[in-house]
């Protein structure tokens, strides 16, 4: 990507366009799954074995491996570089791999699954289709290391657009399974979502591994490496405080199923938890994926000039689904007609959405402030911003789990925005000061 050209707000709109439209149709991979297990057998069940055991326990396993696609788009220019970072991605892989592997086939997972859902019923009807959903999701971590790695490398670049169709082809994946389990009904809800999320990262996987070869074998090898050349230890050293930064706020994951675990109707409150947990990150996704743009295009004259008015504009664009979901029927017609929930369980899910309306500004502003950090090689923020989030998280669900104060997902969506603000707040503290002069044009 030719950092000597002006930034412009349509080179800013081209490289996140892809970017967001992959984590929206990964956002939509989850509305999916709870499309179809709602309708096949005792769905609330199903549901509520994935969004309150499989799913966030997977994404705690993987999570160090999280941040590959940032560190990859900010590191990978050249082969050095490249080399020295897949060698953290696949030693980070296989180490998470057997962990994943240690879970689900042995006594351990009984363990982990009653921290998860405290709720000694829920828990009896849940902890045998959660059991048989984390095995199947083995491929995951592997598969997820590979990807985002991989990403990273097209990003820096200028292939921003190769993310997106991957993301799309893993979301046919998705669909074909779904399809096929939807079809021979004999299968649990449970089996068909998890083969499907399966198979979908595998075949993401392969095509983003495919795509990026011809850069590998081309202008990666090509770049002239700048001297001194990056070493292993300032590699690990870079990676580390951000490696862990998804594995600390995910751990909120847990904390939120804990807490409606714990407050009046869980299994109802569970069921609930996915669909709407998927709603709200469509429509904040597009705000998630603007970290990376920063880190590829600050290096551009006006750089950050233009990054920050582009914030301004999708900040305020994204702020307006949401309420526009809230204060019209078409909430009705996602959770009663293409989720198929039960309608008292869209009651509580239409309640609750209230409290995300602030979600997709305060993500995009975080996101922003992230990648001006990590842009400057400042990694240790985002974690310290992460602590911050999840701390809020805790200390907040805490206090009305403890005053029964809240209906358990009115609690949990505003844990999340508190959260966010919080690590909002601390990432642009700590960008004080960076970036402040754009770049001027070379001659």
């Amino acid at each position: 990507m030719d950092s000597n050209k002006p930034l412009d707000l349509g080179l800013i709109f081209r490289t996140w366009l892809p970017l967001a439209a992959s984590w929206i149709l990964m956002g939509a991979e989850l509305p999916l799954l709870s499309a179809v297990v709602a309708r096949l057998d005792h769905p609330e069940i199903h549901l509520a074995a994935y969004s309150g055991i499989v799913f966030p326990l997977a994404l705690v396993i993987e999570s160090p491996v999280i941040m590959l696609l940032t560190a990859s788009t900010a590191l990978s220019r050249d082969q050095n570089a490249y080399e020295k970072l897949w060698k953290v991605m696949t030693t980070l892989g296989f180490i998470l791999t057997i962990l994943h592997i240690l879970i689900a086939f042995t006594p351990l997972y009984d363990g982990v699954a009653k921290l998860l859902v405290r709720d000694a019923d829920t828990l009896a009807k849940v902890l045998e289709p959660g059991r048989i959903g984390l095995q199947i999701m083995t491929p995951w971590t592997w598969s997820i290391a590979h990807r985002r790695f991989h990403q990273g490398v097209l990003i820096r670049f200028g292939k921003a657009s190769e993310v997106g169709w991957g993301t799309g082809v893993r979301l046919i994946a998705d669909a074909a399974i779904l399809a096929i389990g939807f079809t021979l009904t004999k299968y649990q809800g449970i089996v068909v979502a998890t083969s499907a999320v399966a198979v979908g990262v595998i075949a993401e996987a392969l095509y983003i591994r495919w795509k990026v070869q011809s850069i590998l074998q081309g202008p990666l090898k090509e770049v002239k490496p700048k001297e001194p050349l990056i070493t292993m230890r300032e590699v690990i050293l870079f990676y580390l405080p951000i490696a862990f930064a998804p594995t600390i706020g995910l751990l909120g994951q847990p904390i939120l199923t804990g807490a409606m675990s714990r407050l009046p109707d869980p299994l109802m409150t569970l069921a609930v938890w996915p669909t709407l947990n998927s709603l709200i990150f469509m429509l904040r996704s597009a705000g998630i994926a603007y970290s990376e743009v920063v880190i590829a295009l600050l290096d551009n004259p006006n750089g950050r000039q233009q990054l920050k008015r582009f914030a301004v504009i999708l900040s305020i664009t994204l702020s307006a689904p949401i309420l526009i979901l809230c204060l019209t029927p078409l909430i009705d017609i996602w959770f009663l007609k293409f989720i198929g929930i039960k309608p008292e369980l869209a009651k509580i899910g239409k309640s609750a959405l209230w409290f995300a309306v602030f979600l997709p500004a305060i993500t995009t502003w975080g996101c922003y402030f992230e990648g001006i950090l990590v842009h400057a090689k400042r990694s240790s923020p985002v974690t310290e911003a992460v602590v911050f989030f999840t701390s809020t998280l805790f200390i907040f669900l805490f206090i009305v789990v403890l005053n029964r104060s809240m209906p358990g997902l009115n609690a949990a969506v505003c844990a999340m925005t508190l959260g966010s603000i919080s690590q909002m707040l601390w990432l642009w503290w700590r960008s004080l000061g960076l970036a402040k002069t754009d770049p001027q044009p070379s001659n």
